[in-house]
């Protein structure tokens, strides 16, 4: 398996009892006791809620981008508020706020479900990731699967990593855009940037 059409990096399946062995080691090295009471479970709880957390891994977009519909629709659709959580790929902290996710049908009118588009942030939000990453991937595949001629991507998330540690700024968010094809043209993209900033 790979972990998507644009990015064919195999993946391993998901071992359960690495991430076990690896989660009581690294409770050793923080000084902790991994037998003491409240700690015992914690490797496998860990390795459960991982392998939910990192399911993208093992997902691939066109999965989950496989409902079309021909509606001769030749405007633009948009999808504002998509909950993202992911983490990051530096600290292996979450982040997490929005994403918005905006298209221009082919030229043939064919459109997804709308479902589907949160389904594509999803896989790639539950990876081990970096914001700027998971916008490019998001507008990439929307162009690759939908032959779409203009996408537009924007995140606003915040990042624990800043929040709790180091800088500690919490409450800070951090916007990425990628902007494909007609998107990028001046009206069109103050149009969906002035549908977005609706919110």
């Amino acid at each position: 398996m790979t972990d998507g059409a644009s990015s064919p990096r195999p993946v391993r399946p998901y071992d359960p009892a690495g991430v076990e062995r690896a989660v009581r080691d690294l409770l050793v090295a923080v000084g902790e006791d991994p037998e003491r009471e409240g700690l015992q479970d914690t490797p496998a709880r860990l390795a459960k809620a991982y392998q939910e957390i990192f399911a993208g891994l093992r997902q691939r977009p066109e999965e989950v981008v496989q409902t079309f519909f021909d509606i001769d629709h030749e405007e633009m659709v948009l999808v504002r508020d998509i909950e993202v959580y992911s983490t990051c790929e530096h600290h292996l902290l979450p982040f997490h706020g929005v994403a918005h996710v905006g298209y221009i049908p082919s030229e043939d009118g064919t459109v997804t479900g709308l479902s589907k588009l949160a389904r594509l942030v999803d896989v790639y939000a539950k990876r081990p990731q970096v914001q700027e990453r998971l916008t490019t991937q998001v507008a990439d595949a929307l162009v690759e699967l939908l032959d779409a001629r203009g996408v537009i991507v924007v995140v606003e998330c915040e990042h624990l990593c800043m929040s709790m540690r180091g800088v500690r700024k919490p409450g800070s968010r951090t916007v990425t855009s990628a902007v494909r094809g007609l998107m990028r043209q001046t009206a069109t993209r103050a149009e969906a940037m002035s549908l977005i900033a609706r919110g």
